[in-house]
């Protein structure tokens, strides 16, 4: 990219985005960065307070489902380069709505790519060398492993609930622009995220605002299902890198090479939030409740990111303990930040902000 580049970046008001939103925007000045979010239950303009007023950032409210909006917005910035976040993401929404997956996550992915291609002047006879359109994805679309083994990027796809059959749908489609357009894009598949301004649906805030109130904290079946997990910051840093670095037409897996059963990070929580909250050891285990397993759980995800340390240098920063005691203290010294997202509170403020521009 070009000092004067203008980026991109889908659903910059969600958890993952709204870190990555504020990496480039504090790291690259010169850069134009164009958050375009829809705003829907897990997005949140709070989530962006520390850098609202940057003037190399710019907010737009948006549904990339609308493809007439998509094509205009490119038209209007010229973007350089795309940064695709934006989806549907929770597993039991995908199940019991399916469609609402299907639209944002495959149709939204492929308006996008319609517009890149058309704006680029993206075909077979000329190669654009200079943009990059950069699709994250999850390490969901390749099923469920065993005991043993790693997925890598060479790993066959085998989907098993509709969000991650979306996924897997939207990547097919940014490999076949690459291949049927010249379309110069690039693809990460990550492993489980965790970190601050997580929306409260998730395992661990869910798990942490639960604890905080003295609730039933749900775990699925019997806890041995089996994540690897990683600190959204360092997910922020590896997406900088692959952005920045990583090869046109390539595929990049990031994990934390750092396995849990759920049960077991679930104790381990629990462990931090009696400490942190001066509760006698064991309180917050009380609140365990197993409840019926999810239809289509995968039993196992476990990522290879190899190919990543050893072509761009890129690894984890955090042993997952750190960033577990991390993320627990900015659940509990950020208490307005978690009831007002709960309620809903932050949503009706920062649309009432946006109308008024």
């Amino acid at each position: 990219m070009t000092k004067k580049s203008c980026i991109l970046i889908t659903g910059g008001a969600g958890f993952i985005g709204s870190h990555v939103v504020r990496v480039f925007v504090k790291k690259y000045p010169d850069y134009t960065i164009v958050n375009l979010d829809k705003l829907t239950y897990a997005g949140n303009l709070a989530n962006l307070k520390d850098i609202e007023d940057f003037s190399n950032y710019n907010f737009v409210k948006g549904d990339i489902t609308d493809n007439t909006f998509v094509l205009n917005l490119f038209e209007q910035y010229q973007f350089d380069g795309v940064i695709h976040l934006a989806a549907e993401s929770h597993v039991d929404r995908s199940i019991s709505n399916p469609i609402e997956f299907v639209m944002t996550n495959v149709i939204g992915t492929v308006n996008l790519l319609n517009a890149a291609k058309k704006i680029w002047n993206a075909n077979i006879d000329n190669p654009v060398s200079n943009k990059k359109f950069y699709h994250i994805s999850t390490d969901e679309v390749y099923g469920s492993l065993g005991a043993e083994g790693l997925f890598t990027e060479k790993t066959a796809y085998d989907p098993h609930s509709p969000y991650s059959a979306s996924k897997a749908s939207s990547d097919h489609f940014v490999r076949a622009y690459f291949d049927t357009y010249k379309l110069p894009v690039v693809i990460s598949n990550c492993s489980n995220n965790y970190g601050s301004f997580h929306f409260p649906e998730k395992l661990i805030p869910l798990a942490i605002n639960n604890i905080k109130n003295m609730r039933p904290v749900p775990v699925y079946g019997k806890g041995e299902n089996i994540r690897d997990w990683l600190f959204v910051e360092d997910h922020a840093a590896a997406i900088d890198c692959i952005f920045h670095q990583g090869k046109i037409g390539s595929t990049y897996n990031i994990g934390g090479n750092n396995e849990w059963k759920n049960i077991d990070l679930i104790h381990l929580l629990c462990q931090i939030m009696d400490k942190k909250l001066d509760r006698t050891e064991g309180t917050s285990a009380s609140l365990i409740t197993f409840v019926k397993d999810r239809a289509g759980h995968d039993l196992r995800y476990a990522i290879d990111a190899s190919k990543l340390q050893n072509e761009l240098g890129w690894k984890p920063s955090l042993k997952f303990e750190e960033g577990l005691e991390k993320t627990v203290s900015w659940y509990l010294s950020h208490e307005e930040w978690l009831n007002n997202v709960t309620s809903g509170a932050y949503k009706e403020y920062y649309t009432e902000q946006y109308a008024k521009r």
